[in-house]
């Protein structure tokens, strides 16, 4: 296995293409001052040790110099040996509200990226717990499966967007009948549903179909994203506000958040309501929520433990160095041997 530590480094790999241009530039203007002061055929006899082809080695050994010492930044590791880990946790499954309600703004910066915050910064406050994520509006779509990959479960997230469901609306029912799929163990009794939402429910019957996952013992958590004011849904284009969503009528929808639906949801599935306004206070109140519930071994899975590799770059690194400035520059009697550059002694 292998992994890189620190990839920001290699924007230091940029200096190369800069040595390069340089070196064409100073090879051009050579040429241009020579023609201007003699002849080549005269310039051939004034320097006849004078060789293009060590110049390129001189200029491919500092760009290999300087790849290795950037490699050797971005700390390259390999795994080396596998280790048998058990964790135990919790199954939590986010069910995202990404009707087009979620583009209001009455909550910064909007609704849906506000969700997208809050479960981000719910995800990086656990321990060994699994994730899974659903996508839902007029229809509810498994985004993530059952997983212990925080890395992806965060990418999923952040591709999640209003335009991802044809079908709009705010269909919690099928987020939630949707997520009593994702539990894979009947005997579980730590399963977790937490629905961010603005609460607008199409359907209006989300609190029986709460109450039937509760006695699958689906525990519900509801977190509510917009304030009861509301705003209005903005129609952009390349990030421009062109209008706002009207009604049949040609009023202004105003959306707003409907906190009671929410609160049912979660009083019926033995759960509670937070509001997202505060993503500290939600994330805290989750943890500790969590932290109570019983643990559930997980399988054993396989890591590997990793071990720098930079030294061997950074020793290459420098050896190429070495031969650039202590070798190259100098006519040493082993050159004059191998005769390298066709060169006359």
């Amino acid at each position: 296995m292998f992994r890189l530590d620190e990839k920001i480094w290699f924007w230091t790999l940029l200096i190369i293409p800069v040595l390069v241009l340089l070196f064409i530039g100073v090879q051009l203007w050579k040429k241009s001052a020579q023609r201007k002061f003699a002849e080549s055929k005269l310039l051939k006899r004034l320097s006849p040790n004078q060789s293009l082809f060590k110049s390129v080695l001189k200029l491919v050994i500092l760009c290999t110099a300087f790849a290795c010492l950037s490699l050797a930044l971005v700390n390259p590791k390999i795994g080396t040996k596998m280790e048998t880990v058990r964790s135990q946790g919790v199954d939590i499954v986010f069910a995202v509200d990404v009707s087009k309600s979620m583009l209001a703004e009455d909550i910064a910066p909007n609704r849906i990226e506000k969700s997208k915050q809050l479960v981000t910064q719910i995800i990086n406050s656990l321990g060994s717990d699994r994730v899974g994520i659903i996508a839902y509006a007029g229809k509810a779509f498994p985004q993530l499966p059952i997983t212990t990959d925080y890395a992806a479960s965060k990418m999923f997230l952040q591709n999640m967007n209003t335009d991802m469901m044809t079908s709009q609306g705010t269909a919690i029912r099928e987020a939630i009948e949707l997520a009593k799929t994702y539990y894979d163990d009947e005997e579980q009794t730590n399963r977790v549903l937490v629905i961010i939402s603005d609460g607008e429910d199409h359907e209006g019957d989300a609190a029986d179909i709460a109450e039937e996952a509760n006695e699958q013992g689906i525990r519900i958590l509801t977190i509510g994203v917009g304030n009861e004011k509301g705003g209005p849904i903005p129609i952009k284009r390349n990030g421009i506000v062109l209008n706002y969503k009207k009604d049949k009528n040609g009023e202004t929808v105003i959306t707003k958040l409907n906190e009671e639906t929410l609160k049912d949801i979660a009083n019926e599935a033995n759960g509670v309501y937070i509001n997202g306004s505060n993503t500290e206070k939600v994330v805290d109140t989750i943890k500790d929520l969590l932290d109570k519930m019983d643990k559930k071994e997980f399988e054993s899975k396989q890591i590997a433990d990793f071990k720098d590799q930079f030294q061997w770059f950074l020793g290459f690194g420098f050896f190429f160095l070495f031969v650039d400035i202590f070798l190259l520059e100098r006519k040493t009697e082993w050159l004059k041997k191998l005769n390298l550059f066709n060169e006359q002694f």
